[in-house]
């Protein structure tokens, strides 16, 4: 899977500087209030402590502290972001999961355009294994590795991986002529939904053509 662009590439797939933190947003909102003498609504900013009690099911006793919250909020916020991309290969079942799931394979196909290539992938298909390919521009200026762990394997059916704290599922779907290859993961948060979306789907693309060779 690769970019054209070193911004776009290390946004849409992981790579192996980690530990890499992302600041800390603010925490915007307001509360509907009730002044003492009832005569008119007013509003005013959460406190942490009013977040914390809303996290915590509003018992005083329970705390989180203003870090975890904000933490939960953008978790939260994060794992309701999905992407899904797709395509429709003319050809055997058998074959568009091998040529899905095999190293050699996957060294041909694995890239968004011209100016990028695979040139390592390992492939360890069971639940609990990893699986990476190293993906580099053509012109030796960047590369990185896309890496992740299998945690759900139903052959020829849905395999499901984690990369990182994120998560993709890939669904292999039979039709009367074809078979739909879909693909739905997590939105990354530094850059576009829409230019996340372009990368995955042109490397989906560049499978179908490589399949139906």
């Amino acid at each position: 899977m690769g970019w054209a662009a070193r911004s776009q590439d290390e946004e849409n797939f992981p790579d192996r500087r980690r530990g890499r933190q992302q600041r800390a947003r603010g925490v915007h909102g307001r509360a509907r209030g009730v002044s003492r003498s009832g005569s008119q609504n007013v509003r005013k900013s959460p406190t942490f402590l009013d977040l914390s009690r809303r996290q915590s099911g509003g018992h005083a006793g329970a705390l989180d502290s203003p870090s975890v919250v904000i933490s939960k909020i953008r978790i939260r916020k994060q794992s309701a972001m999905k992407i899904t991309v797709d395509t429709n290969v003319a050809a055997p079942i058998a074959d568009v999961w091998r040529i899905y799931t095999t190293p050699e394979d996957i060294k041909q196909w694995n890239a968004a355009s011209d100016e990028w290539h695979t040139t390592k992938s390992t492939v360890d298909l069971f639940e609990g294994c990893v699986f990476s390919s190293c993906m580099e521009a053509k012109d030796g200026s960047i590369g990185f590795d896309f890496a992740g762990v299998y945690t759900k394997i139903f052959p020829q059916k849905r395999i499901e991986y984690s990369f990182g704290d994120r998560t993709a599922a890939v669904e292999f779907t039979p039709g009367d002529k074809c078979i739909n290859v879909c693909v739905t993961f997590d939105a990354g948060t530094s850059h576009p939904l829409e230019m996340q979306r372009s990368g995955w789907q042109a490397i989906l693309n560049n499978f179908a053509r490589y399949a139906e060779k």
